[in-house]
């Protein structure tokens, strides 16, 4: 099954635990064998393969011993900047994010009787 957006979390985290299973048994590895090379329980990798939830952690060492970590890197693309903020910037990155900005206070308060 593709992983899609329209799919519900539940179904996702059955895919992903099959595709693991598969994975793990594509490589001839046993539950016990690649729980212990990911240093987690036995009974932690039987739930992420029954598609229950885990710690991210945990995925990573899973994906490392099922030696598919390399596919972490599409799972969410590196971002690098816009064109055109690049445009804007001159050049220079970008080192912060910047906050909401704050209304500039008038120095009266409004009313709803006051014309623009």
């Amino acid at each position: 099954m593709k992983i899609t957006g329209l799919l519900t979390d539940d179904a996702v985290l059955a895919e992903l635990g099959a595709r693991i299973a598969s994975r793990r048994v594509e490589l001839q590895l046993t539950q016990a064998a690649v729980a212990e090379q990911a240093g987690i329980a036995k009974r932690t990798l039987e739930r992420m393969e029954a598609g229950q939830t885990s710690q991210l952690g945990t995925l990573v060492r899973v994906l490392r011993v099922l030696d598919a970590a390399s596919g972490l890197d599409n799972l969410i693309p590196e971002s690098g900047p816009r064109p055109m903020d690049l445009l804007k910037q001159k050049g220079k990155v970008r080192q912060r994010a910047s906050g909401k900005r704050a209304a500039k206070a008038t120095g009266k308060p409004w009313r709803w009787d006051e014309k623009p």
